[in-house]
């Protein structure tokens, strides 16, 4: 049983569409009509408000953020699948058909539950790539790329100067799926890329 709330709850919790809610309620339009048709909050500052895409930034980490922490306190035992859950239901909302954002917001919120060291070196990764490259969606790939490889060199680093002591993997193994995934969810961008079409951010 509880399996099944961890499950439901953190799915649930990750599948609101905050973007889409947001723009309806204040532009009374579909966002997914504007750009490239993503409910996240980049799409959501092409719509030409930056106060509304902030604002479905912090949603959509909040979203990622709670089901985790929850989790953590009252089913520690199930916090991976708390924390995959929690991704899969952004990207995969049942309330609009499956077809969500991209969840790298997301990903930060479960981050910043599970190590706000992490999320901090994510945070600085992104807004420096972007900075020189232009491109939301390198820069969500190479940050997330560079959370798994720094949190496995930690944990290699300390044990070869203390063998005696063992780690939680958990994490490690965490971090490396939330990697493909994002990989998986930035397949049309990969394809933009190669073919230099992708849209850069204005910042």
């Amino acid at each position: 049983m509880e399996f099944i709330i961890v499950i439901a709850f953190s799915y649930l919790s990750g599948s609101i569409p905050f973007g889409l809610i947001l723009t309806k309620i204040f532009f009374n339009k579909d966002i997914r009509k504007t750009g490239s048709g993503n409910i996240g909050a980049t799409n959501v500052l092409r719509s030409g408000n930056k106060y509304l895409a902030v604002a479905t930034l912090l949603l959509d980490a909040l979203k990622g953020y709670l089901p985790v922490m929850i989790s953590m306190h009252f089913y520690p035992d199930k916090i991976q699948i708390a924390c995959l859950m929690t991704f899969l239901g952004h990207v995969f909302p049942v309330w609009i058909n499956f077809k969500g954002g991209k969840g790298v917001a997301t990903y930060l919120g479960i981050l910043f539950a599970m190590s706000l060291s992490l999320a901090i070196l994510f945070i600085f990764t992104w807004v420096v790539v972007t900075l020189i490259f232009k491109y939301a969606s390198v820069s969500s790939m190479f940050s997330s790329l560079t959370v798994l490889f720094v949190s496995i060199l930690k944990d290699n680093i300390i044990s070869a100067i203390n063998p005696n002591l063992k780690f939680d993997n958990d994490i490690n193994q965490i971090l490396f799926i939330f990697f493909i995934l994002i990989i998986f969810t930035h397949k049309k961008n990969i394809f933009n890329l190669k073919n230099k079409v992708e849209k850069k951010i204005k910042i």
